[in-house]
């Protein structure tokens, strides 16, 4: 079990729901069914995405992760592919539930996902098919619950941007680096922070925004100055782990007050659980 719980990286599906949550909350729908079946389809996917990534990488990891399930033979290969083949469907099946529009979105997140994996990663298209698929992932939640896009693209656009600038940065979380790719996603995290707040600013808006910049910013500065392996994957998982904050500020920029509350309530299960299961 700790190996599956290592192969999908457990404690990033606390990250996931947000997503759906705040598209749903761009579009100024409620929370409901619909929105629940995205949430599902987006784990699903995501999941499906993570097994897919070992699979992948399995023979890179066999040099540079030695310990990981696949190369360290906890998990066969054929297990965790097919895996991420039962994942996907079941996260299309759960689209098809909550409508066609959703599915019209649910379908190019999945070949995204699956382009990644399996040929994207490794070329300079690799962050930005990777912000791609977050930013679907909130248009997902949009769709499902209003069946209109347009309202969340904003959104997406910036969690998108959040998400690049993560990705770029996991890179080079097994080598030394380059100090300038820390730095620009240090910077982008502060744009971001200052750009989430509502017009006129509300204290949890404020509060979110500020939490956001806070769980990424130290680490981020910490691996520009010293760019090693460790310090980057630090950086990588408070990335990831910061997607929460954004996610919350995003839904409290749209006046989902409720919707913000239970997505910040994520953030300390996904630290909790950090600790037990690598986020990176």
């Amino acid at each position: 079990m700790k190996a599956w719980a290592e192969l999908l990286r457990l404690p990033a599906l606390f990250t996931v729901p947000g997503d759906a949550l705040a598209g749903a909350a761009a579009g100024a729908g409620r929370p409901g069914r619909r929105a629940l079946l995205a949430v599902g389809c987006s784990l699903c996917l995501y999941e499906a995405g993570m097994a897919l990534n070992d699979w992948a990488d399995r023979a890179e990891d066999a040099v540079e992760r030695p310990h990981r399930p696949l190369p360290s033979g906890r998990v066969r290969p054929a297990a965790a592919l097919t895996a991420a083949c039962a994942l996907t469907v079941a996260g299309l099946a759960l689209a098809t539930r909550a409508g066609r529009p959703a599915l019209t979105v649910a379908v190019p997140l999945a070949a995204t996902v699956w382009s990644y994996d399996l040929g994207l990663k490794r070329t300079p298209a690799g962050p930005g098919a990777m912000a791609a698929a977050r930013g679907l992932d909130l248009l997902l939640g949009a769709a499902a619950t209003t069946g209109r896009v347009r309202p969340a693209l904003a959104p997406a656009a910036l969690l998108g941007t959040h998400t690049l600038a993560v990705t770029a940065v996991s890179r080079q979380e097994t080598r030394t680096g380059s100090p300038l790719v820390p730095l620009a996603a240090l910077t982008v995290t502060a744009l971001l922070a200052r750009a989430l707040p509502s017009r006129p600013p509300t204290l949890l808006g404020t509060a979110l925004a500020a939490g956001y910049a806070a769980t990424a910013a130290r680490p981020y500065l910490h691996a520009a100055l010293n760019p090693s392996p460790p310090l980057t994957q630090r950086a990588v998982g408070a990335g990831i782990r910061a997607t929460i904050p954004l996610q919350a500020a995003l839904a409290a920029r749209a006046g989902a007050t409720t919707t913000a509350l239970v997505t910040a309530a994520l953030g300390p299960l996904a630290r909790r659980f950090a600790r037990r299961v690598s986020l990176t």
